[in-house]
Order: structure tokens, then sequence, then C-alpha cells
């Protein structure tokens, strides 16, 4: 990855015509851009406190971290959004009793847009604390503002006019990769072709760019050419390199529906909680293109729709995102702290010490041993199915993998977009290991092909343009078959991501999942190590569902407030 210097700015470079970024979601203007009655602003003003800006003064930048949300007592803010290349889009004007804000100000995150002061503005200002504060204190007045935050933000999302641009050609395995990271982490970006556009092609040339790389231009200006996921995150904000000074009462590793279950129910209860997950929110979970059999949601949610929501909410209570950051080691020695006996140490070298610790990071789908896999990951293969990959099978084959709910979700939506699904499973039918309600829907589907007893074998493509086709074999006939495909969908098992735990002694079953409960231990979901929990699909003996998950999330905080409070009755 390279660090550049900020790019140059288009010569003009404010947009002629007033456009807004929210016309997706135009039905909803009223809810997105409350106006606060005289008798609502006096209740807010006890969470913030009084500021005053000259007119043409800045509020806050996109890409520098948010001061919270301004809530206007008199003047007019222009709100614009700014697209890395230098273009700036007008988005809207607020006026006294509106409030300027989206949804990562709960958590300090750098802004997405711009604010500037069109005349002299008298202003409350409430920092992410006290903006929690008032959610929770004024829970009416709360629900409005969460709605109008999070509608923010999928507008910008949708509208594709903030946060980072991606610059490099259609379909590229990098840009892909990086468009993938984004969308599951919920941050506003757009991809640019620098065929299609004078100025990217400019910044092409001025990195020396070749025709596989990615040029990042990140809201701040900084440039970065092929940068990774982490590197990407740093750029913008996501994640922090200082060192953690304070202890936590809970660290949880993962943040798929357990890992955020535990961080919502911890959070609401007063306890000091930090997340932590390598990649994004939503874990297999966020993989799943529409839960059908989760409760409460008749008509079904995407896993990374429902993940999101419970991202959101965990903030709201005051749980620490840290995302990306990945945990290379469990100390289970006690690191010199004796109030946080335990800690994480980063794959980036801090240490984050905490009084109890759950593991909640899952199971990852297996890498079948097929020729060719490694070449074509990320170029090709996929172990995931959203709208981008989907939109890039438009009207072509596809092979997938797997026999489980996932597998399922992912073959009914992929085969909305592609011409045929051919759905590969080793054993002799799916009602084992499958839903009901998926098992008709794939018996229905006419673009769905169901191939038993089948396993895939063979990868084939080239370095310049990826994945051409993919070879399988019938298992007892032997029977070999080979077809053009654009893309191969694997969700092949699971193993357990418990590499991290290596060294600490906590228990692992045979197939390297956690053991809980174990020997008398004060709680099912209690590890081998006193302190450690487990919960969803990376422990031993779990149902591997949602709903599971979420209710040991939920159930893990009760055998954590007994944890600390007999540690503190023992000191």
């Amino acid at each position: 990855m390279a660090d550049r210097p900020p790019a140059e700015p288009a010569a003009d470079p404010v947009a002629d015509a007033p456009f807004t970024p929210y016309s997706a979601l135009h039905g909803r203007q009223a809810q997105m851009f409350p106006t606060l009655t005289d008798e609502e602003l006096e209740r807010i003003a006890r969470f913030g406190r009084l500021q005053r800006h000259a007119a043409g003064s800045r509020l806050f930048a996109a890409g520098e971290p948010g001061p919270g949300m301004f809530v206007l007592l008199s003047g007019e803010v222009a709100i614009t959004q700014r697209d890395g290349l230098g273009r700036v889009t007008p988005v809207a004007t607020q006026g006294r009793g509106q409030f300027l804000a989206e949804v990562g100000q709960l958590s300090g995150r750098p802004a997405l847009v711009d604010g500037h002061a069109l005349s002299e503005v008298e202003a409350l200002l409430i920092p992410p604390e006290q903006l929690r504060a008032l959610i929770i204190a004024e829970a009416d007045l709360g629900e409005r503002l969460v709605r109008a935050l999070i509608l923010r933000r999928v507008a910008l999302i949708e509208s594709g006019g903030s946060g980072p641009v991606l610059i490099g050609s259609p379909g590229g395995h990098l840009l892909l990769q990086l468009q993938g990271f984004l969308a599951r982490n919920g941050q506003p970006h757009h991809a640019v072709d620098p065929a299609d556009d004078a100025v990217a092609a400019a910044l092409v040339r001025q990195y020396d760019a070749g025709p596989g790389d990615v040029v990042v231009v990140c809201p701040n200006g900084a440039v970065l050419v092929n940068p990774g996921e982490a590197g990407l995150a740093r750029c913008l904000g996501m994640v922090g390199t200082a060192e953690f000074d304070d202890d936590y009462d809970v660290a949880i590793v993962g943040a798929g529906p357990a890992g955020l279950a535990t961080a919502v129910y911890a959070a609401s209860e007063g306890l000091r909680v930090a997340v932590l997950d390598c990649r994004a929110h939503g874990g297999q979970a966020g993989a799943s293109a529409r839960i059908e059999n989760y409760l409460g949601f008749p008509t079904g949610i995407s896993g990374q729709a429902l993940a999101g929501r419970a991202f959101v909410q965990a903030q709201k209570f005051g749980a620490e995102m840290l995302i990306p950051a990945e945990a290379a080691a469990l100390d289970c020695a006690g690191p010199g702290h004796p109030g946080a006996p335990l800690a994480i140490r980063l794959t980036d070298g801090r240490l984050l010490r905490s009084r109890t610790v759950v593991i909640a990071s899952g199971a990852r789908y297996r890498r079948p041993e097929v020729q060719g896999l490694a070449q074509f990951e990320g170029r090709g293969v996929s172990y995931w199915a959203s709208a981008l990959e989907a939109r890039g099978c438009a009207q072509a084959e596809v092979a997938l993998v797997g026999g489980g709910n996932s597998a399922g979700q992912a073959a009914v939506f992929l085969s909305q977009h592609a011409s045929r699904v051919f759905m590969l499973v080793r054993g002799p039918g799916l009602a084992a290991t499958m839903s009901r309600y998926l098992i008709d829907r794939i018996a229905a589907s006419p673009r769905i092909e169901l191939l038993t007893r089948t396993e895939l074998t063979g990868l084939h493509g080239d370095e310049s343009q990826g994945l051409k086709a993919a070879s399988w074999r019938h298992r007892d006939s032997g029977e070999a078959t080979t077809r053009e495909v654009r893309g191969v969908f694997l969700f092949v098992g699971a193993e357990p991501e418990t590499r991290w735990l290596a060294g600490c002694g906590v228990a692992l079953d045979a197939h390297g999942f956690v053991l809980t409960g174990q020997g008398g231990a004060p709680s099912p979901l209690a590890a081998s190590v006193p302190g450690v929990f487990a919960v969803g699909d990376v422990r031993s003996g779990s149902v591997k569902r949602v709903g599971g998950a979420i209710g040991e999330g939920a159930a893990v905080v009760a055998a954590i407030h007994q944890h600390l409070a007999a540690t503190a009755a023992a000191a």
C-alpha cells in the first residue's frame, strides 16, 4: 500500500445544479429532517453546550472526526457532499429546530458531509456521549433522532456521493474486494472507471497506477494506491491506533449475531463494552440474503440488515466498536492489572484489557481442496452472496456449493439475477441440513438446478480475466461436467475461529469448538478459564441458528454479572 499526498481539487468544485442524495428516500423526508419544537429544544438543552459560529465558518468537514450533533437555535447551515475528487454537491439547508448529524456521530466517527454556516449561527453541540445519554433519557424524542440518523446514513450509501472514491476498472479483483468491505461496514462510497472520467484518469496517471490497480481518494484528501482493508479503514477513521488506557468490563471478540446481542444487553445494563471483529459486523449471518424464519419478521430480513440494526443499537447504549480489529491472542496470565486479569492482543500489537472476555468469533466456511481455488478467490470465487456479487453475475450461469440454510438463501437470491444456478450438494438431498421453506423455494425455482451427490473438482480461467469455468463430478457415477460460469459461491461446512486462543488453556472439543459448562462451571456458557465465556457458532454444541446465537448473547450477560460480583467480593 502506498500513502500519497492529498490530491489537487478540481478547478470548479461546486455543482451548478442543486441535487439531493436523499431522492431515493423522498417519501421519508419528514423522518430524515424533522423540525424540533421549542419545547423539545428546551428538553435537549441540558445535554449540550451553546456555541456561536460566524457566517462562512465550518462546523464540521467530511473525513474529520465529528464533534457530535449540532442542534440549530438560529441561523442557517449548508450541508454539502464532497466526493474526494474535489466535486461538491449541495445536499440541504438546515435552520432553527433542525439537527446536523448521522448515525456515525453516536460514536464520534468522521463526518461524511461538510457543514458551513450561511449566516451567524447559534447552536447546541451535543457530544457523542451526551447524544447517547439524550437518546436513552428522552425515549420518545430519542426514537425520532435515531430513526433520522439511520435514514441519513442509508441515503448517503444509496447516493454514492460521499465517502471514499475508488478509481479502477470495473470488475477488478481489488476493486470488488474493497467495495465489498465498505458495503458490509455500511460505509458510503462510490467507484469510478478512469476510462469514463477525466479527473479520475488524471489521478491514475499522477500516481502511476497500472490497469489492475485501484486508486482510493479518502474524504480527507489522502490518496492510497492498492490499499488493504486495514489501510483503507485507517484512512477513513474507522479504527484508531491509540493504546487502550482503560480497562473494560466485557471484551467481545466477534460481531456476528451472538457478539452483537451480548454487546446490546451488556452495554444497556451499564457495563463498559468493547466489540472486536476483523472484517465487518454480521458474521456468517451477514451473508444471508434473506432470513425468513427469524421471529418477528414475517416477510423476512437480510442478515446484513438485521446485523446493521444491532450494530447501531449497541452503539446507542455506548458499546465501543473496534472494526476492523483482529484478535491475535488471548492472554490469561494476568497482564499486570489485578482488576482486569484478561487481555486480548491485537494483530497491530495493541493490548486490550478486560475483566471478562466473550468468545463470539464464530466459524468460517471451509476452503475445499479444489485445484485453482486460491488463484480465483475474490476473482470469481466468493464466500458471500451480496448485491455486489449478484450484479456481477447478471444473466450468467453460476455454481454454488453447500446444502445448509445460508447456501439455500444464497441460491434463491442469486437466482433472481443469474440465468442459472447450479447447486452442488455432496449428500443425497437437502432435508437433513436445510429448512423446509427453503427446500420448497429451491424446488419451485426454474433457474436453480440441484445436483446431489456432486462435488466441485476444478476451476478454470486466467490471470487477466479471472474465473471462466468450473468442473464438478458425480460421486457415484463419476460423470464429469465442465461449464462456463461467471462465479462460484462456497458455503461448505464450518471451521471455528479459535486459532487465536492457542496457549491460553481454553478447552476445545475435537473439532476446535469451545467447550463450555464443563466440570462444575458456574454457567453453561462459561469456558474452562475463569472470566471467559463462549456464545454462538464458536461454542461446542450450539444450535448454529441466528435465534440461538442471539439468545446465548442475552443469556451470557447474567453470567458476566455473577462473575464480576464474585471477583469483586473476593477482592
